[in-house]
């Protein structure tokens, strides 16, 4: 069992020995706004899990809903086969936000910001919340298409497996500022600072069989993730 080591606030998650941040522990954040909203930004997961003494980290999307993250997929996913059956998984999500150049280069760094979930899910066996998951893995993707698109039909439905993940035991650690030299490296003649990393899209791309006269939905136009 993973006993909590620290007491939290209503919006603090509960530090345990795998969450509490041991290296750099000042980037370490429980807040429990900011690991969500961090897990709403990004769009890619990597999920950490072992079968028999081979450990695995598979790369998927995610969505949330409220304090639950959720997996899906294939029910022959060797990933979403293992984790139903009672396994512990560690789960990550970072984002780039910028390459911090130093004037030494053991200096040299990265801004970021990442979430490690640990704990066990579950098969989300009910049907509107697994319908509400499927609605969430795809507003998590490009929000407001839901209700434009067709929603999967009931052969859809039972050929999804969807898991569930409680969002009880998170952290976050983030990296934010310019480099941090040696004192003795601030009068070397080499530039330093940030450059800032941002997801963009490029134009969109119609596809071929399109129906004639419709156009580029307005939440493609103006697409961001931040």
């Amino acid at each position: 069992m993973n006993y909590p080591i620290e007491s939290s606030s209503p919006n603090t998650l509960e530090v345990t020995q795998r969450t509490k941040i041991r290296r750099s522990p000042q980037r370490g954040q429980y807040d429990r706004t900011l690991i969500y909203q961090i897990l709403d930004e990004g769009l890619i997961c990597h999920v950490g899990f072992v079968v028999e003494g081979q450990p695995f980290v598979i790369p998927t999307a995610y969505g949330r809903v409220d304090d639950r993250l959720y997996l899906h997929g294939s029910p022959a996913s060797r990933m979403l086969r293992t984790l139903q059956q009672d396994v512990e998984v560690c789960v990550t999500v970072t984002l780039l936000d910028g390459l911090v150049l130093a004037r030494s280069a053991y200096h040299h760094s990265m801004n970021y910001r990442s979430v490690v979930v640990f704990g066990k899910a579950t098969v989300v066996e009910a049907e509107q919340e697994k319908f509400e998951a499927l609605r969430a893995f795809t507003e998590h993707v490009m929000p407001d298409r839901w209700a434009e698109v067709r929603i999967p039909s009931r052969q859809e439905m039972s050929g999804t497996l969807v898991l569930a993940l409680p969002l009880t035991e998170a952290s976050a650690k983030m990296r934010t500022g310019g480099p941090l030299d040696d004192e003795a490296d601030y009068t070397l003649p080499v530039w330093a600072g940030e450059l800032p990393l941002r997801l963009t899209t490029n134009a969109a791309i119609p596809d071929s069989h399109l129906l004639s006269g419709i156009g580029i939905p307005a939440y493609v136009q103006d697409y961001n993730r931040s």
